[in-house]
């Protein structure tokens, strides 16, 4: 600033276009955009340099809005636009997610003839992918005749963030058999996808396929590996990838704590968690401790989330974030201590508050307690947010004590809301092909054979169930 001072002193700034730029780069690297804008407004003559500078500074503070403004102002100017503007522009689509403003940004592009650079297409391809919108991204991936390694990753990275991971590991599957040798990340980004699927069998392959392409050593590969074995329900394979990890680093072992966390074995958790703060001397950050407070919540281990709670604050000046407050409130609803919940939750920002009644609805329903249960729910009510799990867990909770009245009135305010269950699905994967059954669906080509399977399970259960009482009657004295 003494320095904007200096120049305004001498008259230089607003009338030397390429000083003004370099002032107005300074405050965007410092993310003080409205004395940026200032300087912007007051320069005798704008280049695209300082069009591209002072939008590019909103896009990277997450005023898209604002970016956009300029960008329709910049079009009523005599200044020309390059591909760097629809680089600024698309990375904001990407922040935002609005599909109706990504269309028109493609429109722009295309217009403009831009839409053949490659990183252009590459940004394009995560654009649509962010807004939900696969089929835009894969028609754009598609049309690219000389696809590179980015665009390749950027498709995968779309599916695998859209939640279609069969389809990350399909285009994946077709990579590996063109020229081109996946880097790090683009593996890391499938081993992920893969974690959705939970099977084994991929687990085993991805890891014979990192072994054979000499990616065992790359920390991205292993950490996803890691979580990629526990979500396949192998903590054991997990513990052998973590073990083989010769220079562990916060991520390798927030990738192990949090796989100990989703298989509730808090003890180890809280172990490891220790032994990587004080032998190791690693300083946590707020996502490991997440997964720590994850793990006391699944365990039960009440006084040991507790102390991790206000050490991640005291020790570390580390703020806890929405899902630290959740998961404590979640930890003490699951022991019966909702009492302390609730002054928990009350003492949380409302922003933290907003996610944390659920939790408690959830314990109340456990421990039937009706009063707090009502509490809850009307704060949920308040706040909008009343999931369709949530009205069910109330009137399931007024019904277990009998209030049909109040059970009543809870699921014509389901209907009312217009609210829909999510249909339950599993998946079982049998020799290379994954099954789904979605409940309610009678599509199945073999489902009198499944429902057959069924019965005669179920009837073995209780013929044995049946002769484990005979044999306790006759031992009886």
């Amino acid at each position: 600033m003494s320095i904007h001072c200096c120049l305004i002193k001498l008259g230089l700034v607003y009338s030397q276009v390429t000083l003004a730029n370099a002032l107005m780069g300074m405050y965007v690297h410092f993310s003080q955009m409205e004395e940026a804008r200032k300087v912007f407004d007051l320069m005798d003559e704008k280049l695209i340099i300082s069009w591209t500078t002072i939008m590019g500074g909103y896009v990277k503070v997450g005023h898209v809005a604002e970016a956009y403004n300029l960008f329709n102002q910049m079009q009523h100017q005599s200044t020309g636009i390059d591909f760097i503007v629809f680089l600024i522009l698309i990375s904001g689509c990407i922040q935002v997610g609005n599909l109706l403003l990504a269309s028109s940004v493609q429109a722009f592009v295309l217009k403009c003839g831009c839409d053949k650079e490659e990183s252009i297409e590459n940004l394009l391809i995560t654009m649509y992918a962010k807004c939900s919108n696969l089929a835009s991204a894969r028609r754009i991936f598609d049309l690219i005749i000389k696809k590179s390694i980015f665009s390749w990753t950027s498709m995968i990275a779309g599916y695998a963030h859209s939640d279609h991971p069969l389809e990350a590991l399909h285009l994946f599957r077709r990579l590996v058999r063109t020229d081109f040798r996946p880097d790090g990340p683009t593996v890391a980004t499938v081993i992920s996808a893969c974690a959705d699927i939970g099977s084994i069998s991929i687990a085993q392959e991805m890891e014979h396929y990192i072994s054979l392409n000499g990616l065992e050593f790359d920390l991205q590969v292993q950490t996803s590996l890691i979580h990629l074995y526990s979500k396949c329900g192998s903590i054991k394979k997990a513990q052998e990838v973590f073990q083989k990890v010769a220079d562990k680093d916060l991520t390798v072992w927030s990738s192990m704590i949090n796989s100990y966390a989703i298989h509730g074995m808090g003890k180890e958790a809280i172990d490891l968690f220790r032994k990587m703060t004080t032998t190791e001397g690693i300083i946590p950050d707020a996502i490991v401790y997440t997964s720590v407070l994850l793990a006391c919540s699944h365990a039960g281990l009440v006084e040991d989330g507790l102390k991790c709670f206000i050490s991640m604050q005291k020790d570390f000046g580390i703020t806890p974030k929405i899902e630290d407050c959740t998961c404590l409130v979640d930890l003490l609803g699951r022991v019966g201590r909702l009492d302390l919940a609730l002054d928990t939750i009350q003492g949380m920002p409302l922003e933290a508050q907003v996610q944390a009644w659920a939790p408690l609805l959830s314990a109340c329903r456990i421990h039937g307690n009706i009063e707090l249960g009502e509490i809850a729910a009307v704060k949920l009510l308040e706040l909008s947010l009343g999931s369709f799990g949530n009205y069910v867990l109330m009137a399931n909770l007024y019904t277990s004590f009998g209030k049909w009245k109040e059970a009543h009135e809870m699921r014509k305010l389901i209907d009312g809301k217009g609210l829909v269950k999510e249909c339950g699905w599993s998946q079982v994967e049998i020799g290379g092909r994954f099954h789904t059954f979605a409940a309610g669906n009678p599509s199945r080509v073999q489902l009198a054979n499944i429902y057959k399977m069924l019965e005669d399970l179920n009837f073995t259960l209780q013929e044995g169930s049946c002769a484990g009482q005979a044999v306790t009657m006759n031992n009886d004295p």
